[in-house]
């Protein structure tokens, strides 16, 4: 999408009733002002570490396989058909997609782009068979290990293992690899495709993906940022601290040594680690429930209107 500021004629005041809400400029300012200094911590230590190419296993994966920058993490929008009173186009981020109307300006769900009506399609259905589809609690987080199954290439070849190779190896051989995410799946290495239960492939995603997997969870904040600014940042920052700290269990519970930066392992080779996995794959299955009923509500609502 094209966010930069535009020529903008008023628009034929909305009804009403189509807003979910009405900010004064002031109340809008300060809720961009709370919103930066929640994700601050985030962005600030991204940054810095990026300019020193001082890498970290665990959180860089939040702006790396998701390519949303820092700075764009730190823009602020209310979300579509939210009214700020008194305020014009050019004083949020995101001025190309406001729209001035009576009192105020707007982000209307008709502006979002009807070439992309597809992808709002293939969402909506995908992140329902996903809250729909019984979740499966007993992967055990493998997949971490499969990457590295049997290979002297490991993703993150600057953090130790905490076990041996020949280890690591004898635990992927004598698990039921169960796992049900094709972006998890396609990184495995070739030893240990063959021992998944499931050949996946990207075009068997929607009859796979179920919201007991940890990448599934953390996926979530995909959806709400790659329709942004029509999702709110509250919506955005909800999903992205949920992925991270699914990102943190699902690295925890990895054959990975973590310690120097402040984790302990969940050690999955042992019962107790097993069963403190479950316990917390459980807890962010629930915590993605209301989560996604949003994506789903907001899905439709840009959808109708396209």
């Amino acid at each position: 999408m094209n966010d930069s500021c535009l020529e903008i004629s008023p628009v034929s005041p909305p009804d009403g009733s189509l807003f979910l809400r009405t900010l004064t400029l002031k109340e809008a300012q300060a809720e961009r002002a709370e919103h930066q200094n929640r994700v601050d911590e985030w962005t600030s230590d991204r940054v810095s570490r990026a300019s020193i190419a001082k890498w970290h296993p665990v959180y860089d994966f939040l702006f790396e396989y998701y390519p949303y920058r820092a700075a764009k993490l730190k823009r602020w929008s209310p979300g579509c058909n939210v009214l700020v009173s008194g305020a014009s186009t050019a004083e949020f981020d995101w001025c190309g997609f406001w729209r001035e109307c009576e009192g105020g300006i707007v982000i209307p769900p008709s502006t979002f782009p009807t070439h992309r009506k597809k992808y709002l399609t293939w969402s909506i259905r995908y992140l329902s068979n996903t809250a729909e589809r019984t979740p499966f609690f007993g992967c055990f987080g493998l997949h971490e290990w499969a990457m590295v199954y049997q290979t002297e290439s490991v993703r993150h070849d600057y953090v130790p293992l905490r076990l041996p190779v020949e280890e690591i190896n004898r635990v992927v051989e004598a698990s039921d690899l169960r796992c049900s995410h094709y972006d998890a799946f396609r990184f495995f290495t070739p030893r240990a495709v063959p021992r998944n239960r499931l050949q996946l492939t990207r075009e068997t995603t929607l009859d796979h993906d179920q919201r007991g997997c940890i990448h599934v969870t953390m996926d979530l904040y995909k959806f709400a940022h790659k329709v942004s600014p029509f999702s709110s940042s509250e919506l955005v920052t909800e999903t992205f601290l949920l992925a991270a700290k699914a990102r943190e269990i699902d690295m925890r519970a990895s054959p990975y040594d973590l310690t120097s930066y402040g984790f302990l392992p969940i050690k999955i080779e042992e019962r107790h680690g097993r069963e403190e996995y479950l316990a917390l794959q459980r807890e962010l299955a629930e915590e993605s429930v209301p989560l996604r009923a949003k994506l789903i509500d907001l899905y439709s609502t840009l959808l109708a209107a396209s």
